[in-house]
């Protein structure tokens, strides 16, 4: 037997003991409150949408681990560069989605750097420390979110619930191998009944290890060091019973050394980042009626230096950019189990650059883009336990015109414990600033990307046992990729991604708690082949494992003490195999699967103090997850955590 076979039989063996299990320590998943999934509270048993909730007590168990690798430990996503040296450039893959085709967005407002390929956002700048809770809501959510939210969102929310005293406190610092440290200060409260607010501040950074491997283990390469600063703050001032005001502020910068390529160090090269954000909200609440309004201005800078010693060419290259977000939308209750959702938004997009590569100028003139947004969305939520969505969205792009995406979502909540439920959802993507006007690289002829996204599922939840079996179904057409052979940005004909997402959450005993999930994919592209200029079809996508699998069990005999014992594997991947002497692509590369070990122990030897050590990769396993670079040794961290 496989050992992939042996993991699932294990995992089937463990469903059954937890429901032999007669402890009530595990909240049942279905009655937990999320907001992604409708951009308003609702219960998971009243939506049909896959909802995954990292809450902040699961990140407290988390001290030593990045938002990446928290996030590569959930079924469906992969993170790829999470398991790299610290401050990696890192993308997301949620069901197999590409890179920038899952939103991410910080308290429901959606966050973007046009000046990455993708547009995505660069998530080494959310630190875990700042983070209250986490919602992964999958499958196409462009109806509600807009552009870019193909395979899903991810809803950084920074926001403390329940915060009661004028004045609390809490710190921590840490600190491990290859010059690690980790420090968080906190204070937040509530003044006059009316004020809240939180004000944090977290500095990272490590001495690292080489992001490059060295292949013949002769080439003495440097270490690659990362810090960063990040300082934060949350207000919300409820003005009266109707009106509620809220304020955000977030300034981060981040300098990490760099290597020149698979397998090629580099000495003097470093990335600069610096990014501000600002914000501001309200909730007015009306007879029926809830209205929210949303403001983000954010503003990043990024400074790449190659200085011109040990031989190498000096290369200088600044990115500027800055984005707006607009939205109002509003829940009305229409009763008989009905809620009506409406909303527009406005969102603009700009950036340019300027540098040196030798003595040949870089340059990308300001330029920006813009698109405006109305949705609708009914939502029917009935005592038989039959919920549904159905909603749509109009977009007007400034370069593209208009275009539209629908959302049908059914579920069928049965005898409080078992939901069944599905979707058929359509999405989009338009091309990035730099896909269309890059130096060299931009095609100004490209079209957005279109997806149709089907799901359907059951789940299972008591008190002992959260169990959830997933099949999600995506075609991707006119999507977005780099032709090797030209050098530029195209529109490919066609992607297929299919999977089988498996979750589970059990209290097997008083003491004792098993997560687990499992994830196959089946991604297939017709594009363009790296190896051929004729060949458009081959069944693998770069960089997504087919198949995945994490398990963690935690043991807890003491009020005061835990411990836990993770895994986490990947099997094989595809990756881009580089170019030969005269920069022709080379055939794409396998890399070989994995599977590491993780341990973490916390003890509480008062209701303040926390003290906690966190171990990855504990048999220092040596695997990759890019191809040339180096993946995590066995890391470690220890630290504490003070709680006033």
């Amino acid at each position: 037997m496989s050992t992939k076979n042996i993991l699932l039989l294990a995992l089937c063996l463990a469903y059954g003991l937890a429901l032999q299990a007669q402890d009530d320590s595990l909240p049942k998943q279905l009655d937990q409150v999320v907001v992604t999934a409708t951009r308003y509270p609702v219960k998971q048993s009243q939506t049909g949408k896959v909802i995954i909730v990292i809450s902040r007590s699961d990140l407290d168990k988390s001290p030593g681990k990045t938002l990446g690798q928290v996030l590569s430990e959930q079924a469906g996503l992969i993170v790829n560069g999470a398991l790299n040296n610290l401050g990696s450039p890192e993308s997301i893959y949620l069901r197999g989605a590409g890179s920038g085709r899952t939103l991410v967005t910080i308290d429901g407002i959606p966050v973007s750097d046009p000046s990455l390929i993708n547009n995505e956002f660069d998530i080494n700048l959310l630190p875990t420390e700042n983070i209250e809770r986490i919602e992964i809501c999958k499958g196409a959510q462009s109806t509600l979110y807009g552009s870019d939210a193909i395979g899903g969102v991810i809803n950084i929310i920074t926001i403390k619930p329940d915060i009661q005293k004028t004045l609390q406190a809490r710190a921590s610092f840490a600190a491990g191998n290859y010059g690690t440290y980790r420090g968080n200060a906190q204070v937040f409260g509530r003044l006059a009944k009316a004020f809240v607010y939180n004000i944090r501040y977290t500095r990272i950074g490590s001495d690292g290890f080489s992001s490059a491997y060295d292949s013949t283990g002769k080439g003495h390469f440097d270490n690659d060091g990362y810090h960063a600063d990040v300082l934060a703050a949350n207000l919300a001032w409820t003005v009266n019973p109707v009106l509620t005001m809220t304020g955000f502020a977030q300034y981060s910068r981040n300098l990490a050394d760099l290597d020149a390529g698979a397998f090629t160090d580099a000495r003097n090269y470093t990335s600069a980042s610096r990014n501000l954000m600002l914000g501001g909200g309200l909730v007015l609440k009306l007879a029926g009626t809830t209205i929210h309004g949303n403001y983000l201005f954010n503003n990043g800078s990024r400074a790449l230096l190659e200085d011109s010693v040990y031989g190498q060419t000096y290369y200088s290259d600044h990115y500027n950019t800055e984005t707006q977000y607009v939205e109002v939308f509003a829940s009305t209750v229409l009763g008989k189990g009905f809620t009506l959702l409406n909303g527009a938004d406005y969102r603009q997009a700009s950036m340019n650059e300027h540098g040196l590569s030798g003595s040949y100028p870089l340059a990308f003139k300001d330029t920006a883009v813009s698109q405006t947004s109305m949705y609708s969305s009914l939502l029917y939520a009935g005592k038989s336990g039959l919920s549904m969505e159905l909603g749509g969205r109009l977009n007007t792009h400034s370069r593209y015109g208009s275009n539209s995406t629908f959302t049908f979502n059914p579920a069928w909540l049965i005898a409080a414990n078992w939901k069944i439920y599905g979707s058929v959802a359509s999405g989009y993507k338009t091309p990035s600033l730099y896909q269309l006007y890059g130096p060299f690289v931009g095609n100004e002829n490209l079209q957005p990307e279109k997806s149709i996204n089907y799901e359907a599922g059951i789940q299972f939840s008591q008190t002992v046992a959260n169990v959830r079996l997933t099949y999600f179904n995506r075609k991707i057409r006119d999507g977005l990729d780099y032709n090797y052979f030209t050098n530029k940005y195209f529109n490919y004909n066609q992607e297929k991604d299919q999977g089988i997402e498996w979750e589970g959450r059990f209290q097997l005993c008083k003491i004792l708690s098993l997560s687990a999930n499992y994830t196959w994919l089946s991604a297939r592209e017709f594009s363009q082949s790296r190896v051929t200029y004729s060949d458009t079809s081959y069944d693998y996508a770069l960089k997504r494992p087919a198949n995945t699998i994490n398990l963690t069990l935690g043991v807890q005999p003491l009020q005061q003490f835990y411990v836990s014992l993770s895994g986490h594997y990947e099997s094989k991947r595809y990756d881009l195999g580089g170019y030969d002497a005269s920069f022709n692509p080379l055939p794409d590369v396998v890399l070989k699967s994995f599977c590491i070990v993780n341990a973490y122990a916390e003890y509480k030897p008062s209701a303040v103090l926390k003290i906690f050590v966190d171990a990855k990769n504990i048999t220092n396993q040596k695997f990759f997850t890019v191809y040339g670079y180096n993946a995590i040794p066995v890391m470690y961290l220890a630290g504490v955590v003070v709680s006033l």
